[in-house]
């Protein structure tokens, strides 16, 4: 997830569907993540945090919020993704592998 935002950080323009495929590919990622008991409950639910700041951030973008204070609140969301990966060391690999070549 730490990889996903960082990805986004590092576009030139943020747009909604872009954001909004993330929330889709986190969604799926992360249930089947679950399911498989890849991650633990716990780290399912604090995942979804970051992939509700995301559907938010794209909703953002919907309402024309600025590219500025949209950055703002994904380099926000970076920071709540690491410290979520350093209370659950291995899950933004776990996320991030399950991505196509």
């Amino acid at each position: 997830m730490r990889t996903c935002v960082d990805q986004l950080l590092a576009l030139p323009h943020i747009d909604a569907p872009r954001l909004k495929g993330e929330v889709s590919y986190l969604a799926g990622r992360l249930e089947q993540l679950r399911l498989q008991r890849s991650i633990t409950n716990e780290a399912y639910l604090d995942a979804g945090a970051i992939q509700g700041a995301i559907e938010m951030v794209a909703n953002m973008i919907d309402m024309g919020v600025g590219q500025t204070e949209i950055q703002e609140h994904l380099r926000s969301t970076l920071q709540r993704a690491q410290r979520i990966e350093n209370k659950h060391p291995g899950l933004n690999w776990a996320v991030e592998s399950g991505r196509a070549s």
